[in-house]
């Protein structure tokens, strides 16, 4: 019965529009006259998951934990070092940039800064516009009409065709943003930090637009933030990443009710709460130290040197990423909230590992 538990959680799900496997990038450190490698940074060291058509991912992590360079080898901006990233079947891991070009117009990224990530010295109409210029579509009425009804769908005048970035504040330019990641249509949006970098205000406006096109379109949304608030309201699924690793990962109630991991556990006690009597109830756990170093990190379990519930397996035996009730694996010799079943699970894993 173990043994059908844990192997359930590396099937990869027939409705996968992505699947990922063994994901890793390590940056080399060089030095000295010749450049040799001596060292290198372990941002992302093993990350296995899927996304189904249809529904909402969110990674989720301290800053440093291997999130946005995630992000960036899912939409193939940065070379992977190793593993497997499959898109509708397909191996698109080591694709060449013009291998890539076709595959742009089904795979996009919001990205986190709206002040950045626009060109100042082109028009919105010239930004909105970029992709059907470079992937060459050509529109019934147009490439301005298309990039007017593209301003309009995310909630700015049509008539600001010809205005600059500077022109419009930040959320509006995140919205600019999102229309030119629309524009050809594309299956997967990976998401950026979207609301960050934006007033508290203008944050809901922007979650329940993304939610509004994904509804209308179909899209499949890939979010990287570390809100969990944002997180909670958007999510089908979530993962907590932690240093490079995948530590848990589970549908959002499941994960939000009975969060099995520690970190896990620590991360929900930092949510603030409105309810003052819930708040007083609750305890409050602060990790002690700093995150490791990807340098350098920890052996076995990456998160021993700051959790409460240590002991000397952790320190010697890697915890596998297993699934220890329907559809929430986690990665922990001793997990959080665990009935004795769940316990034996994780134990068993560890032994065969």
């Amino acid at each position: 019965m173990t043994t059908e538990t844990t192997d359930a959680s590396t099937q990869p799900r027939t409705d996968a529009l992505l699947s990922v496997s063994g994901l890793t990038k390590h940056f080399p450190i060089r030095r000295g006259l010749l450049q040799r490698q001596v060292g290198a940074v372990q941002a992302v060291d093993g990350l296995t998951f899927d996304v189904a058509r249809g529904e909402t991912l969110s990674l989720v992590g301290e800053s440093g934990c291997g999130k946005t360079t995630t992000g960036r080898m899912l939409t193939r901006l940065i070379e992977p070092t190793d593993g497997q990233i499959l898109f509708e079947g397909r191996d698109i891991t080591h694709l060449s940039t013009a291998e890539m070009r076709p595959l742009r117009r089904d795979v996009q990224m919001i990205f986190q800064d709206p002040y950045g990530s626009l060109n100042p010295r082109h028009t919105v109409g010239t930004i909105v516009g970029a992709p059907f210029r470079i992937q060459k579509v050509k529109t019934e009425h147009g490439t301005k009409r298309a990039v007017q009804e593209l301003l309009e769908l995310v909630g700015l005048n049509p008539e600001h065709y010809n205005r600059y970035p500077h022109e419009f504040s930040g959320g509006q330019r995140q919205r600019i943003g999102i229309a030119r990641s629309l524009a050809l249509r594309p299956k997967l949006i990976v998401a950026d930090e979207p609301v960050s970098a934006l007033d508290v205000s203008i944050q809901a406006q922007v979650i329940n637009l993304l939610e509004d096109l994904q509804n209308e379109f179909g899209l499949t949304y890939v979010v990287i933030a570390h809100d969990l608030s944002v997180v909670r309201h958007m999510s089908d699924r979530v993962a907590v990443m932690y240093l490079g690793k995948m530590v848990e990962l589970a549908d959002r109630d499941s994960l939000y009710s009975r969060p099995m991991h520690p970190y896990t556990t620590a991360l929900m006690s930092a949510v603030p709460l409105p309810d003052t009597n819930r708040r007083t109830k609750r305890e409050r756990i602060r990790l002690q130290g700093d995150v490791p170093s990807p340098i350098n990190p920890p052996p076995a379990c990456r998160f021993h040197t700051r959790c409460w519930k240590a002991q000397e397996i952790c320190k010697t035996v890697e915890p596998p990423l297993v699934q220890l009730a329907p559809g929430h694996q986690v990665a922990c010799h001793f997990p959080e909230n665990a009935s004795p079943a769940e316990q034996a699970t994780a134990t068993a894993a560890a032994d065969r590992g």
